[in-house]
């Protein structure tokens, strides 16, 4: 067999192994991604571009945080901070539908941060939803069992529930002499909470407990990976 002869054969099966092999849907994530993505310089540029975001959402600029977000997003669609910062701004702008879907599309990609759940429960309570609120922070607390902001906003929570049920029991039967009571005291610990809020203090009819005064997250707590490779 000659030399051109193997050449030509060794040629044909290079081109099939190459043929056979399945091209990337998407670059790989953490610490399998591109070094490239993750070089020193880079990762400061990125933290510049939070940085300046978070001082728009400060001076309530919402709309041009929200365009500053939407670039660093496009350049890494599946990196959690900016758009978990980007759920923050469309809060603090009263977009809570956009701020809902927001946070929940970080969840789905990363279920074990706590922050999201936590800004969720803020939304609600605002709703009056108070029942998804408790809910999401009880799974902060189980993605994050030292997340002492999920622990407080929580209690509060918890306290709105009771009046809620306590309100329900003096509806029901107005001779409860107890029930009165309990709501008297649930609303004596609410209120400082609503001032501090700047919301109305609770008056003395039933219905009128304030919403609790729970502690949005506006940054995260050093549980957010590092930024993922561009997709």
């Amino acid at each position: 067999m000659t030399e051109t002869t193997l050449r030509q054969i060794f040629a044909a099966l290079t081109f099939a192994m190459i043929a056979t092999v399945v091209p990337a849907q998407s670059p790989p994530v953490g610490d399998q991604a591109d070094p490239r993505e993750f070089s020193e310089a880079g990762r400061k540029a990125y933290a510049g571009e939070l940085k300046v975001a978070r001082g728009l959402i400060a001076e309530r600029k919402y709309d041009a945080a929200i365009v500053a977000l939407d670039k660093l997003i496009a350049e890494r669609p599946r990196e959690p901070q900016a758009r978990f910062l980007k759920g923050v701004a469309l809060t603090d702008a009263g977009q809570d539908d956009a701020a809902v879907a927001m946070f929940q599309a970080v969840l789905g990609d990363f279920p074990e941060l706590p922050e999201p759940q936590n800004n969720l429960a803020v939304i609600y309570a605002r709703k009056g939803n108070y029942g998804l609120a408790r809910d999401a922070l009880e799974a902060a607390i189980r993605a994050s069992p030292d997340y002492v902001i999920a622990y407080e906003n929580l209690g509060d929570i918890y306290a709105r529930l009771a009046a809620q049920n306590y309100e329900m029991a003096i509806a029901r039967d107005a001779r409860n002499r107890t029930a009165p009571v309990k709501l008297k005291f649930v609303r004596d610990a609410l209120s400082p909470l609503a001032a501090s809020a700047a919301m109305p203090a609770a008056s003395a009819s039933v219905g009128t407990v304030p919403a609790p005064a729970i502690t949005p997250a506006t940054a995260t707590t050093g549980t957010m990976p590092p930024p993922a490779a561009p997709r």
